[in-house]
């Protein structure tokens, strides 16, 4: 991730948190939406193609009210921190037997910064004093979302 990279995700996670993470979080971060986003369209491509699609669409992926929540909250935080175009290059498109559509592909990123603060706000719950996260906070925020997505 370049070094303004590195920086906006600094004060996304400082924003959306109060949390102090720095470049040695940028690879578990990678690895989290890349895991959740490949997650998120294994359940979208079951759901195009029991509608008998072979295209996914954004109603097919399971955003739930959290997640959809969380996806408001950032784009609230982006107008300040314009993470978005950053997300965009992160949120690989997963690739799987299935057509993306252009609407899915665009919403990737709202997608990608809605998993950004819940997990940012997970953090907090699990330890509400926290402020720098640690290898076991990064483990144990990703087990419930394993959990649950």
């Amino acid at each position: 991730m370049p070094v303004m990279g590195v920086s906006k995700f600094e004060r996304f996670f400082r924003a959306a948190a109060s949390l102090d993470v720095d470049k040695s979080d940028i690879k578990r971060y990678n690895d989290f939406l890349d895991t959740k986003i490949y997650d998120l369209f294994i359940i979208g491509r079951a759901a195009a193609k029991a509608n008998g699609r072979d295209i996914m669409e954004p109603s097919d992926l399971p955003i739930t009210k959290g997640l959809q929540e969380s996806m408001h909250a950032f784009r609230r935080l982006d107008e300040e921190i314009e993470l978005a175009p950053l997300l965009e290059l992160l949120a690989a498109q997963p690739s799987l037997d299935v057509t993306i559509s252009e609407a899915t592909r665009e919403k990737l990123p709202a997608i990608a910064g809605g998993l950004s603060v819940a997990l940012a706000r997970t953090f907090k719950v699990l330890e509400p004093g926290l402020k720098n996260p640690q290898t076991e906070h990064w483990e144990r925020s990703f087990q419930i979302f394993g959990q649950i997505l």
